[in-house]
């Protein structure tokens, strides 16, 4: 938690989260509620890597090799 103090506006606090951390995790929870949804593996795998690259912040990767 970042907390910063300003005159003019107050007390701020903002959180963050570090999604790449948390991918695997997320991952197998997807492959435990999939069977439930009756999604297709088809299905469970668009899920699971539905825009990867911008949600890992591989998308600047591209641009530096450009």
């Amino acid at each position: 938690m970042f907390v910063r103090n300003q005159k003019k506006t107050g007390r701020t606090e903002t959180q963050s989260f570090k999604v790449q951390k948390s991918k695997p995790i997320i991952d197998r929870i997807d492959r435990v509620l999939a069977p439930h949804y009756g999604f297709t593996d088809e299905e469970l795998d668009f899920i699971i890597n539905y825009d990867i690259k911008y949600r890992m912040g591989l998308d600047n990767l591209d641009r530096d090799e450009e």
